[in-house]
């Protein structure tokens, strides 16, 4: 328990003073045309889930990479990150679009009332990297989500590992994280030397998530690259 608590330590203070703002921003800008196009059509999914009623919330919205694409489609976005710099970022990138707004927040503690939001996001393997108790992730997204929306987590999927290698190698070398420990990274689980980690959820394991509320689950395998559950609450 001591170790679990010590590690979600090292993660919380990794997004929230390290790979953030600017930070962040460039390990997209560093990224290979393959996994250009996996950040893609994780939006593109996304986008085709969304219409023009909904109110979105993004999770763990970084500097607002995908919030900022839902602008164009949805009623209202409002993105949460536990990072100040990347919510100032994020604030400078929407300007002065009247339908969006930015909050620092934690996404196990939602300061939203109940019920509010027609489709909850929590994409680009938010799950892994929250380093929270997944199930408390799920039900504090069920709590402010309305009954018959939709609730998207995604992950990588097991067909990408070498290229989601590849890029974490990238970013390594551009000093984003810490050199990777090749004896530890393997089977989906990315480990750095300076104590970052990165795991995945598989679509059999989403489900057994799910499987605890009162949601039906799907699966969705998305450009061999990205599992998403999608779960409409009941």
């Amino acid at each position: 328990m001591h170790i679990i608590a010590e590690l979600r330590t090292i993660m919380t203070n990794y997004y929230s003073n390290s790979l953030n703002s600017s930070r962040l921003q460039k390990c997209y800008a560093v990224a290979p045309d393959r996994v250009k196009q996996f950040l893609e059509a994780e939006i593109a999914f996304v986008l085709d889930k969304t219409t023009s009623n909904d109110n979105v919330l993004d999770l763990g919205c970084g500097y607002g990479r995908v919030s900022t694409r839902l602008l164009a489609k949805a009623k209202s976005i409002v993105g949460i990150d536990i990072s100040k710099d990347n919510i100032q970022l994020a604030r400078e990138i929407a300007g002065d679009a009247g339908n969006i707004a930015f909050y620092e927040m934690n996404a196990i503690d939602l300061k939203f009332d109940d019920h509010v939001f027609d489709l909850v996001i929590c994409i680009q393997n938010g799950i892994s990297s929250f380093m929270v108790d997944p199930k408390n992730l799920i039900q504090e997204a069920i709590r402010v989500t309305r009954p018959q929306g939709v609730i998207l987590f995604s992950s990588y999927s097991e067909k990408f590992w070498e290229d989601r290698l590849k890029w974490f190698h990238i970013q390594a070398e551009h000093g984003l994280i810490g050199e990777i420990d090749e004896t530890l990274t393997k089977n989906g689980i990315i480990v750095c030397k300076d104590g970052f980690r990165a795991i995945t959820y598989s679509g059999q394991e989403f489900l057994e998530l799910a499987s605890g509320f009162n949601v039906h689950a799907q699966i969705h395998e998305v450009d061999n690259s990205i599992v998403f559950c999608e779960m409409v609450v009941k």
